[in-house]
């Protein structure tokens, strides 16, 4: 399909830089064959059944942002994906400044060495000395904030709490999975309490799910591969809500794109561990998942694609167009829809 077919305009003011306070204030638009009403996240166990469950993904974002120097040369690094004990992949700012076998220094006893350069312009950094990397991260990196939220104000203490959500426990995202970042503890126990339950998977995010679209068709766009897992007992309970009547709906874009990787033709979802690449445009069968909380995506994005794979590509034009109109605000830390075909 042609990517243009994806296109709307979004104006700036409806970007958030902040969350929602308290975070389950945040406006929900609920799409589904009854139309478009607006509500706000608190609402949420009323727009569910008893038997339903919702899929979160456990993911703890690190911080993957580096600053640093080769030589005279500043160097930015946005750590993508980890693809072993000490080595990254990286979209680094100021790239050709960094050549296979140099070394940039991060400052804090911090520094890795580039092994090399892949077609997607991203380098294989590989960390020096035998700390753990994690503990290296904590001391000379940051909170990588989305670009479209960096290019606006600076990163601030109140971002290591703000992009995390409350199911935060396997390291490894540079990108916060923001659909569950509007849930409290205040609200899963209403959840609970309603007969709805919850599980949750590990997908961690990588940088790749900012990367526009450059192709003019779909077909010609290569996804970027994340790393996921979903447990034996973990799946069973899935299967089991599904056949009990139950729906799953996933909390976040990558929990349904985990879900779909794992799921066979026939719907049952099986243990999975391994990286996915899954591309979600319209035409998609949907297998495992009956419904999704998501976030308003970016114009041209594979995430507005696979929505419009779910629901329709008309239908959420005109759900993005009225959410544009009503003052809903847009991206990581905006607001959020419940989209159920």
């Amino acid at each position: 399909m042609r990517v243009d077919l994806f296109d709307f305009d979004l104006p700036a003011e409806r970007i958030a830089l902040r969350p929602a306070r308290p975070r389950d204030a945040a406006r929900l638009l609920v799409v589904d064959e009854g139309g478009m009403a607006d509500h706000v996240v608190a609402e949420l166990p009323a727009m569910l059944r008893p038997g339903d469950m919702l899929v979160f993904n456990d993911t703890r974002v690190i911080p993957a942002q580096l600053e640093g120097l080769r030589g005279e040369a500043r160097i930015g690094a946005t750590l993508h994906k980890r693809t072993g004990l000490r080595t990254w992949q990286a979209f680094l700012r100021n790239a050709r400044r960094v050549r296979v076998g140099e070394t940039i220094d991060f400052g804090h006893g911090v520094s890795a060495t580039a092994l090399d350069k892949a077609a997607d312009g991203s380098v294989l950094l590989a960390f020096d000395g035998d700390e753990p990397v994690e503990l290296l991260l904590e001391r000379a990196g940051r909170m990588p904030l989305p670009p479209y939220i960096a290019q606006k104000r600076a990163t601030d203490a109140a971002d290591a709490e703000d992009y995390q959500t409350m199911f935060a426990d396997a390291p490894g995202a540079v990108a916060a999975p923001t659909a569950a970042l509007h849930f409290t503890p205040q609200l899963l126990a209403a959840l609970d309490a309603a007969g709805i339950a919850h599980a949750t998977l590990t997908l961690h995010v990588g940088a790749g799910t900012f990367l526009p679209v450059k192709a003019e068709d779909t077909d010609d766009h290569r996804m970027h591969a994340e790393w996921g897992r979903i447990d034996a007992a973990t799946a069973d309970r899935l299967n089991a809500v599904r056949s009990g009547g139950g729906r799953l709906i996933a909390v976040g874009t990558t929990s349904l794109r985990l879900l779909e990787s794992a799921a066979g033709e026939d719907g049952i979802i099986r243990p999975f561990e391994g990286d996915t690449s899954i591309f979600i445009t319209p035409g998609y069968r949907f297998r495992a998942i009956d419904g999704l909380m998501t976030n308003f995506h970016l114009p041209r994005s594979t995430l507005f694609m696979l929505v419009s794979a779910l629901m329709g590509r008309e239908r959420m034009q005109a759900a993005y167009a009225h959410a544009i109109e009503s003052g809903y605000r847009f991206y990581s830390y905006g607001d959020s829809s419940l989209l159920m075909p």
